[in-house]
């Protein structure tokens, strides 16, 4: 029997960033029944004008040969919102109308609920136009389905959260003091200035703990100042993603303090490295969270430092809470249970 081809549609070329992330995982771990080709739509960054002509052209050059690529069975589209929407569009209706091919539409991104609830007529309608080219559309939590739903039809919804490889990871639970972790681009969309602020506070009075920071960003000075000023500090900078596992394996809690999410792998990783969480109630991150962390509201850093304060003063609490992490990420959050749903629905839509 003839493999099933999917072609993959997204950023896939981009050093860093969840969907680029996903889409490389994909790639790799789809079955033997299951023939994977990926069609890169990543651009340059966008830090100048120039650098965004350029962008624009080879946004551009990359639609003009999508339509000389052999059609697939099915094409598979990662797409966040605003410019990524727009762009993955095209692929969409090129897909449904002229290969006339099963679409499945696959959304991410930290801030798709406000798009996808705008105001504006126009952008609805379009929104609702893409919607109707779509087969299916793939979202990451019920919040999302919640949100996203009763725009595409209820039968054309599919709640599949992201996931990652346990196997790669090796928890060390019963550091004492508890270990700290941040890891993180350093922005301000990730709560690094009231992650900073909050350990400033607890290491000033004299609260027991090892703190680690990696990432790098614009606001990375606030890291660097932070592990000046305490030697319970590493400040690492950029990380190799070996390193980053083997951070999240040595950590005991890992903070996210973010403002807007989706679903962060970031969370899925430490969570198979056996780390309490402490993020944010934002996104479809309350879903991760049932008895492995707690959450507190975005930008307030009070909240932030006293219940850091509480983690780091129970590290039995927190052994436990780790060990909780790494069950849940085994059971709904590996990539076997997320590679049987995509096969299925695959061959789903071919039929």
């Amino acid at each position: 029997m003839r493999a099933t081809d999917i072609m993959l549609v997204g950023p896939a070329g981009k050093p860093t960033g969840g969907i680029a992330q996903y889409i490389r995982e994909q790639r790799q771990r789809l079955g033997d029944g299951v023939s994977v080709r990926v069609y890169d739509v990543a651009v340059d960054d966008t830090d100048s004008l120039s650098a965004f002509l350029w962008a624009a052209l080879q946004a551009v050059w990359q639609v003009l040969c999508f339509p000389f690529r052999r059609p697939p069975d099915v094409l598979h589209v990662h797409s966040s919102h605003w410019y990524s929407f727009f762009q993955s569009s095209l692929y969409v209706f090129f897909a449904s109308v002229v290969w006339e091919v099963p679409v499945v539409f696959h959304i991410h991104g930290s801030s798709f609920d406000s798009f996808v609830q705008s105001d504006s007529r126009l952008l609805r309608w379009y929104q609702s136009l893409v919607f109707e080219h779509c087969d299916n559309v793939i979202v990451l939590s019920e919040y999302w389905q919640e949100i996203i739903g009763p725009r595409v039809g209820e039968e054309k919804t599919t709640v599949l959260p992201n996931a990652v490889d346990p196997d790669e990871y090796e928890p060390e639970y019963g550091a004492r003091p508890p270990h700290v972790v941040f890891v993180s681009n350093h922005i301000e969309r990730k709560g690094i200035r009231e992650f900073t602020e909050a350990v400033d506070e607890l290491l000033a009075r004299g609260e027991d703990c090892r703190v680690t920071i990696a990432g790098s960003g614009p606001l990375s000075h606030l890291a660097e100042n932070l592990a000046e000023r305490h030697p319970e500090v590493t400040y690492e900078g950029y990380v190799s993603e070996e390193r980053k596992r083997e951070l999240l394996c040595e950590g005991s809690v890992f903070v996210l303090p973010t403002h807007a999410e989706n679903l962060p792998i970031a969370l899925l990783e430490a969570m198979a490295g056996g780390n309490a969480l402490l993020t944010t109630t934002v996104g479809a991150i309350p879903s991760l969270i049932d008895g492995n962390g707690v959450l507190v509201a975005p930008g307030d850093a009070d909240s932030l430092a006293a219940n850091l304060s509480d983690l780091i003063n129970d590290p039995e609490q927190v052994d436990a809470m780790g060990a909780r992490s790494r069950a849940q990420v085994e059971r709904e959050y590996s990539w076997p249970v997320t590679v049987e749903r995509l096969e299925e629905l695959y061959r789903r839509l071919q039929h």
